[in-house]
């Protein structure tokens, strides 16, 4: 199974699906729109198969780019027409008149339905003569022929950290040291054993240049040294061979005909009794690592294995007994930075002239510690005229200089090799966080709802979409692709952030398979494509934005705003929109919502915009919606038709009322801070037991009887019951939280946690429950 949609498949793998869809028996399709729908079906699979093959191309050629971008494009144009037609045919009305009436009704219906066909089967046409020249283009240049481009030298990235001289060389004492002490200290009856310690961290935060100091200050202390590079693709007969010259030294062994098993063989019998340091640099892959290991005896002599890695559970792998045998690199600190950057731009740590120090911390803060990113650019710059404006150009089309400029190949070519290294879906989630603008803190479960909404989440083993979306973000920071933030008491991050040089690495990306639309650095540069399927405006960055007239938004599925301005685009004009975003704080109108209804396709919806206090009755209408996230909002009473919507999973307020027929939410999955007060009937109470989906629970406890005891005891009473009924079910966190008289002493009297429950808290009464299957701890916390 693989995900709805992707950056290098565009919408075929949901497109496909809605075509199967509408060949089967439920819809009733006239004889001509049935058979292209068949055409297009059978040409898309073939599509679909050639983009999944070009897929796995890490560089192809002009013309293989050109042929991807239109087939992706062309996808998307189909799967907007099928989506409307879908739409359509939906559409008829489900009340159930009588008499002429109802026959009078049943004839406009089949007028209507017939009118809807032969409108499709009009836009079919058109799009079975795309799809026909998109195949003729791709077999008339012989696209399918082209593998990659063969014409660029493939050169050895790390040369320059193995032969880099001391003195050019700053921050690295500290770690070098701290590297050789794991290395040699050695303590009771394992003092003997080889000891293996990684090295892990982001590409260009100088993973070789640290070995490859730890490797000469240990010289002398060991009988045999070997330094030897894996790489992505590993020639095992290659590495082993290397490592053979290497321990042999001068002396001549013909090993060209070995296989591997004769070449580890030789290896562990020549080192067997010996003492020995061996450094393995950027190693990939556990696989790769079980194959190396295998020449090296364990019990010799206090050897000792350094390895290098950009995935932190490769790093804790090869030191599998001993995760403290892990070292975590650093960027280097500010101090640090500026003494590296200066040095090379001028030639000494106080040679930057007056002029240019503003430019150069701006510089400096965009390469966030990365020595590869401050040596890149001080060394483009040391060739540049030393002006503020010349400074000033460098530091403004930094994201674009990356792309183009042969001085950076080296950087880009280093910083791609994790890119490429990503599987599809991972690198489609990750060019996604493009849309949030620089040093911007991420939260996991917005962005894990937002995959979701997008169809980027593939649902397998087991994980429902939300576990399987937290595995690709726990996945990303693995991999050093992003930075966790956050790190909360179970050890998962609670938010992320990119680093400066990766957002404009996947920026460029982005823009270049018109993946995403950005506006916002206004020194940046953009690619600008008619049709726009993701977009971002940030009004903080950029107050003037104005969408060109010629864009077309109609097919934007993303749009995320960041601040506000009087020219944002109006919300009808996005019909296919699946995600909306909008994040500005106070001042957006009520009224920019008023159109939200249309946007049939709708799936996630988070507004964080205080000024709103009420959503449009018609918002029931969205029946696709799965996130509604109201947090940052002032609505308190939500729409009695939100009752009709039947996806919703993710329901996030601010003291919102419970709203009556909740028990026809049966997707809901998180129900978090809504409010339950004088106004909250004892049915809506009793109704919150039934939803068979809920996980994680948020109740604020506002009510102020002042009648009579059994009134107060019924509304505990039905609360009590609905979780005890929950807790049967699938519950598996709650936080109830009480203002001002309101006790939550009967909570504690009369319900027990279940025992699925993960988490469970009260903030009114100190006392609260974190229980995980057998364990009961007090959580100590009060809230006015």
């Amino acid at each position: 199974m693989e995900a709805v949609a992707c950056v290098s498949c565009g919408a075929l793998g949901s497109l496909l699906r809605k075509l199967g869809a509408l060949l089967s028996d439920e819809f009733k399709l006239l004889t001509t729109v049935k058979g292209g729908i068949m055409f297009l079906q059978a040409e898309l699979e073939s599509m679909h198969a050639f983009l999944k093959k070009m897929s796995e191309v890490e560089d192809p050629d002009e013309q293989s780019r050109c042929s991807l971008k239109e087939l992706r494009e062309l996808s998307y144009d189909i799967e907007d027409v099928i989506d409307s037609f879908m739409l359509s045919l939906g559409g008829e009305s489900s009340s159930n008149p009588r008499g002429f009436v109802r026959f009078v009704g049943s004839c406009m219906d089949l007028l209507a339905n017939a009118m809807t066909h032969h409108r499709f089967a009009k836009k079919i046409k058109v799009l079975k003569r795309r799809a026909i020249e998109a195949s003729s283009r791709r077999a008339r240049y012989m696209v399918d022929d082209v593998v990659s481009r063969s014409s660029r030298p493939n050169i050895d990235t790390r040369l320059p950290a193995l032969y880099t001289e001391m003195t050019r060389l700053v921050g690295i004492d500290g770690p070098r040291d701290k590297l050789i002490k794991l290395l040699t200290k050695r303590d009771g009856a394992l003092a003997q054993q080889l000891k293996v310690v990684s090295i892990v961290g982001f590409g260009g935060l100088g993973k070789t240049t640290l070995a490859n100091q730890v490797y000469q200050n240990l010289e002398g202390q060991f009988e045999y040294q070997v330094f030897v590079s894996v790489s992505q693709k590993p020639d095992m007969k290659k590495i082993f061979r290397n490592i053979l010259s290497q321990i042999f030294r001068q002396e001549s062994v013909s090993n060209e005909a070995w296989d591997e098993q004769q070449l580890v063989k030789t290896i562990r019998q020549f080192l067997k009794d010996k003492r020995y340091l061996i450094v393995i640099d950027d190693i990939w892959r556990k696989s790769a690592w079980r194959v190396i290991k295998c020449a090296f005896p364990e019990n010799s002599c206090s050897s000792g294995i350094l390895i290098t890695t950009r995935i932190i559970a490769v790093a804790k792998y090869c030191s599998s007994q001993h995760h403290d045998h892990v070292y975590q690199i650093k960027p280097l600190s500010a101090t640090h930075s500026k003494s590296l950057f200066f040095k090379r731009a001028f030639g000494s740590e106080d040679g930057c002239p007056l002029q240019l120090r503003d430019v150069s911390d701006g510089i400096l803060k965009k390469c966030g510690g990365l020595p590869l990113a401050i040596i890149t650019l001080a060394s483009l710059l040391a060739n540049k005229a030393s002006t503020r404006e010349e400074w000033l150009r460098i530091h403004n089309s930094i994201g674009s200089t990356l792309e183009k400029d042969s001085d950076m190949e080296e950087m880009k070519n280093i910083l791609f090799l994790s890119y490429n290294d990503l599987p599809y879906h991972l690198k489609t989630c990750l060019l996604y966080l493009s849309v949030f603008p620089e040093d911007y803190e991420i939260k996991r479960d917005q962005l894990v709802r937002r995959w979701i909404a997008e169809g980027f989440i593939i649902a397998e083993g087991g994980l429902d979409l939300e576990e399987a979306g937290e595995c690709y973000f726990n996945d990303l920071i693995n991999r050093n692709m992003i930075q966790p933030v956050g790190i909360q008491y179970d050890g998962r991050a609670d938010a992320c952030r990119v680093h400066d040089m990766i957002l404009d690495l996947i920026i460029s990306k982005s823009l270049e398979d018109n993946f995403v639309t950005l506006f916002c650095d206004p020194n940046q540069k953009l690619l600008q494509h008619d049709k726009v399927r993701r977009l971002s405006l940030n009004y903080h960055a950029r107050e003037h934005t104005v969408v060109s007239p010629n864009m077309i938004v109609s097919h934007v599925r993303s749009l995320t705003i960041f601040g506000l301005a009087e020219n944002m685009p109006p919300l009808s004009k996005f019909q296919s929109l699946r995600v909306l975003d909008l994040e500005n704080r106070e001042v957006l109108e009520h009224n920019y919502l008023k159109h939200i209804s249309r946007l049939s396709q709708l799936r996630y919806l988070r507004l964080n915009v205080r000024k709103i206090t009420s959503l449009p009755e018609q918002l029931g209408g969205l029946q696709h919606l799965q996130t509604l996230d109201l947090r940052w909002t002032r609505v308190k009473e939500l729409p009695a038709s939100i009752v009709q919507l039947q996806k919703l999973a993710c329901l996030l307020v601010n003291s919102a009322e419970l709203p009556e027929g909740i028990q026809s939410m049966q997707a809901l999955r998180e129900l978090s801070e809504i409010e339950i007060n004088q106004n909250t009937s004892l049915s809506s109470l009793q109704e919150l037991g039934s939803l068979t989906k809920l996980r994680i629970l948020e109740l604020n406890l506002n009510w102020h009887i002042s009648d009579t005891d059994c009134v107060m005891n019924a509304y505990e009473y039905n609360l009590v019951m609905s979780l005890c009924k929950l807790g049967m079910l699938n519950l598996r966190s709650i936080h109830i939280q009480s203002y001002h008289s309101c006790s939550l002493d009967f909570l504690l009297d009369s319900w027990v946690p279940p025992r699925l429950l993960q988490r469970c808290g009260s903030t009114q009464n100190p006392r609260g429950y974190a229980l995980s299957v057998i364990s009961l701890d007090i959580l100590k916390n009060s809230k006015a």
